[in-house]
């Protein structure tokens, strides 16, 4: 206790602005010797989610009882965890179940400045090295760089003697050393990219002597310029003042900054933070920086600047329409429908504080001020809902954005095991054994670049750009990696020739000449013997290849805007000694790629090779190509693209030619095929391939040239892509939607095609000629679709509205109205509804409200709980779960919300079935300072008997009162657990900082039946809760889906009748967790079984 009071005294001293706490951690249970919460454990299973040095520990148990008030003797060390053992308790006591955290710097230190050089240690004629040191300034927080720093330095001249050197070449100098006149020393100055550096500095050294010693230079490598930070979007009053701040890096830096406003060049201002003060209306609009330097030019991402009059948060909510439960039509709205009001996601100008700051210390959003309660008269019951009534500028909720998913093959999906994640050169996370993933994004990311390194050598390093949620939220993504090519040996000392092309029957694309001697070790010694070489070519004649594009396809061009390139494959490069695996670089490496391959005239005289940055995830120019013909064999001429190269520090190429057609895609995901504004879903990665244009660029249609990603966000997501005017079909592309594994379905085009459903009015529909994947042959996936992408005409009125936008119109497509032409996605429907008192988006953090029946009560920390129950009856039954609260006084008797789920049968035996039923959590409120036990009742629809309780899960209800009354055998209600049971009690709960996540890992879990695998098919007999026997009879009261599909013409918006075999086959498919599109309605061959009546 003595140890646990000095932590938190000393937690009390810190400055606590500097600091957070991270989430509560439970990983043992108080059996055996007693509780161990330990660090290493904590890391084992959360990775990065405690800080490598916290500060400080907090226990308590999970009654939320601190652990300094508990009376139990208790251990605790910030750097080690907390441990409570048994033994060391009264007789009789045992130590209770524990929780901790820890607490954690926010942001980073700041250096203090540097030491002067030490002494040069080198003796005469001798090099040595002089270091200098720095101190991290802050106690709190931690700094990053390097504490240390070194140069070369000459030791002192060595006294003369007399000279008897003999030397070889040339004649003996004053010095006693041998120089050879008229003799130069060859050489080039190049970047890291391989192009010869313009205006290096050279130096003479024909005067200088040689020696048999070695000659040692030192280089700094021209670094091209990218964009650390890109000035930040503000809203305003008129009178206040703003700042906005470009962070560009580059060797050397940039040397000069412009401003420009509404793309207009701002005159006088020249450094890299803007300042206006005073305010008017019509200095609103964009503003985006240019820097430049002798490496080039690069521009920043525009930021908005908003000026608003005296309300800068319109206080009469937004339209919201939330769908009720089946048993709760509104005969007012003729629906299953309600509007509860929402505030727009947007930001708001409040009281300042007097600071110009380039990033604003507190952010507002425009949120909820008032919500009121309203009763709606259902059939039998009453059912309360809260209703937004006013809004008002406050603090935006915290949130953080994350990405997690996994690292597989991209041949067969074999997960990358226990590979390094690099961000910025350091290494941040590695994958698990099933190559899984999770980051937390830090704070001012502006593009998230990612290098995936294979330790086992399987695959080849990858380098993805993923986009996230910069409003916060966890998104997933699924990295696919080429597999490393077996190496082949060669010699030295030979010309040796590689050929690259990985589609059969068709002649290779690339041809690799290495020259003999080109070989060299990496401090520069020429090597000579046999080299393992692997090559791993990416093929752009294969379309299954193009979702393991490295980075994005993007180069900074000369007037520092950010351009797309266009493929023609991309090559892998590792060189090693075949004795000693040592790695190493090759010298001028002659690159030919078949002219044939390109049959866009334009593209014979742009093509370029290029290389990738693996820290900014941006393309870098090597050098041109040239048209040069050559024979092969007595007759055949051939036409290639030559260039050369060097191989070094970076080893991932590529043949590109940049494409200025571009134009933007709308695309909007949605929860259900009822395509409604408030059913639209943020956080699904829509990701197009652009594909080889066709017959009349006479090229093979089958190859892709560029392969984009982007996250949807409240008003969906617009996709770059090339496109032309000119001719309609001249670039087709492939577009796909994919939420946390699962893959969404686009709208069908056949056997009826409704440009209604698709959302986009003829004749300019027929134009883009939409197709969706299964249109020929309806055995494939409707996970995709097809299009011309054609750019709209200007003189063609129908083409303006969307969903093809030309580039310089992105603004419009990104805030293009829902009545503005879009194509759709939706997720498949399962038979599952949620309903919350207390109405949240999942896919958007920034929605959580305040409120005591907030399904959630705590934003960036989401617990979901779910119970497994065991149905017995020929039928599957609609199984609900009604959540109050059940102890605290501020919700006791109130409503939470409501889940249904239909059960899934078991595929083996026709009279079981099983659901995983979600209820909510048992914890603290929103306000942090009591706990509630949720009063959970899980009823089954229609005649049903509870048959068993799990007993290790009513031993537990009955030692921790109070305990729920169970005198109505039709149902089962219980005051939830506050502890995360498991497997063994029914109970499944997992904490994330992700709601979506958080459920998705849970029901893993729940359909397999144990506490740390995952399942895709519900395992009827495996960790159990509750067992119910229901009627033989089908019940005869509408369940929601029955009763939805009966309804369609009675609901708002547009609605789809689906047949009631379609949504059987569906159903298991979408309760289960979303890793995989295939359920257990297929078999293991994938084909689709015939469903049970």
């Amino acid at each position: 206790k003595k140890t646990l009071a000095t932590i938190f005294i000393s937690a009390l001293s810190l400055h606590i602005d500097n600091y957070q706490w991270s989430t509560w951690f439970n990983v043992d249970h108080p059996g055996g010797r007693g509780d161990y919460e330990q660090l290493d454990a904590i890391r084992f299973y959360y990775r990065t989610r405690v800080c490598e040095t916290p500060k400080a520990i907090e226990a308590r148990t999970t009654e939320w009882i601190p652990a300094r008030e508990t009376g139990e003797t208790v251990h605790a060390d910030p750097t080690v965890g907390f441990w409570c053992l048994n033994e060391e308790q009264g007789p009789q006591l045992n130590c209770s179940n524990y929780a901790v955290r820890f607490l954690c710097p926010k942001g980073l230190g700041t250096w203090g400045p540097w030491s002067d050089w030490s002494p040069c240690p080198a003796l005469c004629g001798q090099v040595g090295v002089q270091l200098r040191h720095r101190n991290c300034q802050s106690d709190s927080l931690l700094c990053s760089g390097p504490k240390l720093d070194g140069k070369a330095c000459n030791g002192p001249e060595c006294p003369k003697t007399a000279c008897s050197l003999q030397c070889v070449m040339g004649q003996a100098n004053s010095d006693c050393e041998c120089m050879c006149e008229e003799h130069t020393m060859l050489g080039s100055v190049r970047s890291a990219g391989g192009l010869v550096a313009k205006g290096a500095t050279t130096m003479d050294i024909s005067a200088y002597p040689i020696s048999a010693l070695m000659v040692i230079f030192y280089f700094c490598f021209l670094e091209k310029l990218h964009v650390l930070s890109n000035p930040e979007s503000k809203v305003r009053r008129a009178g206040q003042s703003a700042a906005f701040c470009c962070k560009v890096a580059g060797t050397p830096q940039p040397d000069a900054y412009q401003w420009f406003h509404n793309n207009t060049l701002m005159e006088k201002e020249s450094e890299s933070t803007l300042v206006i003060r005073d305010l008017h209306p019509e200095q609103s609009g964009e503003y985006y920086c240019r820097a430049s330097g002798p490496t080039g030019a690069i521009k920043t991402k525009t930021a908005t600047l908003r000026i608003l009059d005296e309300h800068s948060c319109n206080p009469k909510p937004e339209s919201h329409l939330i769908r009720l439960p089946h048993d709760c039509f509104q005969n007012s709205t003729n629906s299953f429908y309600y509007d509860v009001g929402k505030c727009p996601p947007s930001t708001c100008a409040e009281q300042l504080d007097n600071g110009i700051r380039c990033k604003d210390k507190v952010a507002y959003c425009c949120g909820v001020a008032k919500m009121e309660e309203r009763q709606l008269t259902c059939q039998g019951y009453q059912l309360p809902t809260m209703v937004v009534t006013k809004c008002g500028c406050q603090k935006c909720v915290d949130t953080k954005s994350i990405v997690h998913g996994r690292a597989i093959a991209a041949d067969n999906g074999e997960p990358m095991r226990f590979g390094h994640i690099f961000m910025n050169g350091v290494r941040i996370s590695r994958t698990g054994y099933k190559g899984t993933f999770s980051i937390q994004i830090p704070q001012d990311t502006e593009r998230l670049v990612l290098t995936f390194m294979d330790n086992m050598q399987k695959f080849v390093n990858t380098t993805k750009v993923l986009p996230f949620n910069t409003k916060g939220g966890a998104v997933y993504h699924e990295i696919k990696l080429l597999r490393k090519k077996a190496p082949v040996t060669i010699s030295s000392t030979e010309t040796n020739t590689l050929e690259l092309g990985e589609v059969e029957s068709q002649e290779p694309m690339v041809q690799i000449q290495i020259p003999p001697y080109s070989f060299y070790k990496e401090n520069g010694e020429v090597f000579t013997g046999n080299v393992s070489a692997s090559v791993t070519f990416l093929d752009p004649r294969d379309i299954s290849t193009a979702a393991a594009a490295q980075s994005d396809l993007n180069f900074i061009g000369d007037e520092g805007d950010t351009m797309p390139l266009r493929t023609y494959g991309m090559f892998s490069v590792d060189f090693r000694g075949e004795e000693n695996n040592e790695p190493l670089n090759a010298g001028e490496v002659k690159v030919s790629l078949d002219s044939t391959q390109v049959q866009m005239s334009e593209h014979l005289n742009t093509m370029k090779l290029w290389s990738l940055n693996p820290e900014t995830g941006l393309w870098e120019e090597e050098g041109s190509l040239q048209v040069e013909k050559k024979k092969r064999g007595k007759r055949e001429e051939r036409t290639f693209l030559i260039g050369n190269m060097e191989i070094r520090e970076r080893r991932l190429f590529n043949l590109d030619v940049p494409e200025n057609r571009r134009c933007y895609v709308k695309v909007r995901a949605f929860r259900s095929e009822r395509f409604m504004p408030s059913e639209q879903v943020e956080g699904v990665v829509i990701s197009l391939i652009n594909m080889e244009p066709k017959a009349g660029y006479s090229t093979n249609p089958r190859a892709w040239g560029r392969f984009d990603s982007v996250v949807t966000g409240p008003n969906g997501a617009c996709l770059p892509a090339f496109c032309d005017e000119q001719k309609a079909d001249a670039y087709t592309a492939y577009i796909m939607a994919n939420l946390g594994g699962e893959e969404l379905e686009a709208v069908p085009s056949a056997p009826k095609f409704n440009p209604n459903l698709i959302g986009v009015p003829q004749p300019y529909l027929g134009k883009l000629n939409y197709m969706r994947s299964d249109h020929e042959d309806p055995r494939v996936k409707k996970t995709a679709f097809s299009i011309n992408v054609a750019k709209p005409s200007p003189n063609t009125a129908e083409e303006g509205n969307g969903p093809v936008y030309p580039f310089e119109n992105l603004k419009e497509c990104e805030e293009a109205p829902f009545s503005a032409a879009h194509f759709r996605f939706s997720r498949v429907e399962g038979d599952r509804y949620d309903y919350n008192t207390v109405p949240f988006n999942e896919d958007d953090p920034m929605s959580w409200t305040e409120d005591y029946l907030s399904w959630w009560p705590k934003p960036m920390e989401y617990r979901a709980c779910y119970i497994k129950v065991k149905i017995n009856s020929p039928h599957e039954i609609n199984v609900r779960s009604h959540n109050m609260g059940g102890t605290h006084p501020k919700t006791v008797g109130q409503l939470y919300g409501l889940r249904d789920t239909r059960s899934i049968r078991d595929m083996d035996q026709t009279s079981v079935s099983a659901v995983c039923l979600e209820f909510k959590c048992s914890g603290m409120l929103y306000d942090q300072e009591r706990v509630d036990r949720t009063l959970v009742k899980v009823i089954p629809q229609g005649s049903c008997k509870r048959d068993h309780v799990n007993s290790m899960l009513q031993e537990y209800l009955v030692n921790h009162l109070p305990l729920a009354v169970n005198n109505d055998t039709n149902e089962f209600t219980m005051l939830a657990p506050l502890d995360p049971l498991g497997h063994n009690y029914g109970i499944y709960t997992v904490t994330d900082q992700d709601p979506r996540t958080a459920k998705e890992i849970a029901l893993g879990r729940c359909f397999d039946g144990t506490s740390d695998a995952t399942s895709r098919v519900m395992k009827t007999n495996e960790g159990i809760a509750l067992t119910f026997i229901c009627g033989d009879r089908e019940v005869t009261r509408q369940n929601v889906f029955q009763t939805m599909q009966r309804s369609q013409g009675q609901t708002v918006g547009t609605n789809i009748v689906r047949g009631e075999s379609r949504q059987n086959q569906r159903r298991q498919r979408a309760n289960a967790p979303r890793s995989s599109r295939r359920r257990s309605t297929r078999n293991p061959e994938g084909k689709r079984t015939k469903a049970r009546n």
